[in-house]
C-alpha cells in the first residue's frame, strides 16, 4: 500500500489585541437593556400608519423588532419576552401595552427587517453560507446512533465586509438550494460599489460571476476554479479575456496555493468570523416553526450582531 503524503501544517498564528479597554467596554455593553431600547421607541412603538383591510394593527413594526430583538439576545420564547417586556415597563414606569406571544407570533411572518450598516463607499465582499439546525436529534443521539431523515437543517447566506466586520446582506434558504443560486439575490441589497468579492470554489459559475460583473463591472473576482475546472473562453478570440480564466490560468501556470497568496484569496476566512460569532452569541438552531418565521428569526440575529460591532471590534497584530 502506497504511503499517504503528509501535508504540511502551518504553526497558528498569535495575536494581540492593544484596544482591550475600548472592547471590554463595548462587550458589556451588549447586555445593557438600554441599548436594545432606542431612545425614541415609545413615540414608535405604536401603529401609526395607514388603514389596513380588516383589523388595524396596534403596534409598530419598530416595537416587533424590538421585541423580537430581546428575544434573540437573552434566549426567550414569545412568551418569556412579553412577561420580560412587561415587568421591564413596570420597574421603567412605562405606560405601554406590550404585544402578546400571538402578536409576535403572526407578525414575524410578513416583518421586514433591514440590517444595520455603516459601510460607505467600494468595500471588499467575503460571500459564504453557515447551516442552521430547524429539527433532529441531539449532537449525542447523532454520534451514538446516525443521522435520520428527520434531521433537517436551513443555509444562512451571508456577504460580509472583512475589514469591518459588519454583514452586508443576509438570505435564508431550504438545505436543497444551491450556494451559487441565492448571490444576485444577496448583491440586490448591496447599494455600494465593490472593489473585491471573494468567495469558495462552490460559486465558480457563469451566473455568480454574471452577477458580480453586473453589480460592479470592474470588481476583482477572487474565486478559485475548481479542480477540474476548464477554460471557458478560448484565448485566441478577439473578445476580452474572462477573469476567472486568467485566475485558471495563473493557478495552471504557478499553483493554487500561490494564486491564493498573490491575489488575496485568503481573505474569504474572515466569512468564517461572521458565523463564528452568530452560532456562538445565538446558537446554532432556529426555534421557529414556519420558513417564514425562520427567514425574520435570522435577519434579526444578524441585525444585531451588527449593532453589537458597531460597539467596537478587537484591533490586533501579529505577535508570531
Amino acid at each position: 500500500m502506497p504511503k499517504q503524503k503528509k501535508t504540511q501544517t502551518l504553526p497558528k498564528k498569535l495575536y494581540r489585541t492593544v484596544n482591550w479597554a475600548e472592547y471590554e467596554i463595548a462587550l458589556v455593553e451588549r447586555g445593557s437593556i438600554t441599548f436594545w431600547l432606542s431612545e425614541d421607541f415609545r413615540k414608535v412603538w405604536l401603529y401609526s400608519g395607514e388603514k389596513q383591510r380588516g383589523s388595524q394593527f396596534a403596534y409598530s413594526d419598530k416595537a416587533i423588532e424590538i421585541m423580537l430583538t430581546l428575544q434573540e439576545i437573552f434566549h426567550l420564547t414569545n412568551r418569556g419576552v412579553e412577561g420580560f417586556v412587561r415587568s421591564l415597563f413596570q420597574i421603567m414606569k412605562i405606560e405601554l401595552p406590550v404585544p402578546d406571544h400571538s402578536t409576535l407570533s403572526k407578525r414575524s411572518k410578513t416583518l421586514k427587517v433591514k440590517l444595520p450598516k455603516k459601510s460607505s463607499g467600494s468595500l471588499n465582499l467575503v460571500i459564504d453560507i453557515t447551516g442552521l439546525k430547524i429539527y433532529g436529534e441531539g449532537e449525542w443521539k447523532v454520534r451514538k446512533h446516525g443521522y435520520s431523515k428527520h434531521r433537517t437543517w436551513s443555509k444562512l447566506h451571508l456577504s460580509g465586509n472583512p475589514d469591518t466586520g459588519e454583514i452586508l446582506a443576509a438570505c435564508l434558504t431550504g438545505n436543497n438550494i444551491s450556494d451559487d443560486a441565492v448571490v444576485k439575490e444577496l448583491l440586490s441589497q448591496i447599494e455600494q460599489a465593490l472593489t473585491t468579492c471573494a468567495a469558495d470554489g462552490a460559486y465558480d459559475k457563469r451566473k455568480v460571476y454574471d452577477a458580480l460583473n453586473e453589480h460592479t463591472p470592474e470588481v476583482e473576482i477572487l474565486i478559485p476554479p475548481r479542480k477540474n475546472a476548464r477554460i471557458w473562453q478560448h484565448g485566441n478570440l478577439k473578445e476580452e479575456r474572462l477573469k476567472r480564466d486568467e485566475n485558471l490560468r495563473y493557478i495552471r501556470q504557478h499553483s493554487r496555493r500561490q494564486w491564493k497568496d498573490d491575489s488575496g484569496y485568503h481573505i474569504r476566512s474572515l466569512s468564517e468570523t461572521f458565523m463564528s460569532h452568530l452560532k456562538t452569541i445565538f446558537g446554532d438552531k432556529l426555534s421557529a416553526r414556519l420558513s417564514e418565521t425562520q427567514t425574520t428569526q435570522a435577519v434579526i440575529r444578524c441585525a444585531a450582531l451588527n449593532r453589537m460591532t458597531h460597539l467596537g471590534m478587537p484591533e490586533s497584530y501579529s505577535i508570531t
